[in-house]
């Protein structure tokens, strides 16, 4: 089931709902009881993962591979000696 966010036009109170797909929206506000209730548009809270999406959809940065193919990735440390490990500068 969806959870749907609501506003009141009168007070602004807002809300988050969990509702069936089929349920008819809300309208009298909780907060002032006026019906003056809207639904509004949010971002969808599910992330497509698995086979057949895109590995790199849903990817920041550097970040290219969550489920590891078993190579280096970007985020590996270096094997190259740092200024600590090397010669006196």
């Amino acid at each position: 089931m969806p959870i749907y966010e609501y506003e009141c036009k009168a007070c602004g109170h807002r809300l988050e709902k969990l509702q069936k797909l089929g349920a008819e929206p809300l309208s009298d506000c909780p907060a002032c009881d006026a019906a003056a209730l809207s639904r509004l548009v949010s971002a969808a809270g599910f992330r497509l993962a698995g086979g057949g999406w895109y590995e790199t959809d849903f990817k920041s940065g550097s970040k290219k591979n969550l489920a590891g193919d078993g190579g280096a990735s970007s985020d590996a440390p270096s094997s190259t000696p740092t200024k600590k490990e090397g010669a006196a500068a």
